[in-house]
């Protein structure tokens, strides 16, 4: 059974800010928001909200960026 991590915000976290600091960057603020709906109305937290962070597979897409277009860099 997979352990659920969770996340303990700081006072003035956002979406985007918990996501950077917990995956290293901003894209993923989606999928932390649909991981915990309940707190969806939120946009600037208080300390010591649980967070859930959930685990994804990287699909690897950030590895065919030399095929992109100069203009999708």
């Amino acid at each position: 059974m997979a352990k659920t991590r969770v996340y303990r915000t700081k006072n003035g976290d956002t979406w985007d800010l918990i996501s950077y600091k917990v995956y290293g960057t901003e894209g993923y603020f989606h999928d932390l928001i649909r991981a915990n709906l309940n707190l969806i109305d939120i946009a600037i937290f208080d300390s010591n909200i649980p967070i859930i962070i959930p685990d994804f597979v990287d699909t690897g897409a950030n590895e065919d960026i030399d095929k992109l277009p100069p203009w999708k860099r």
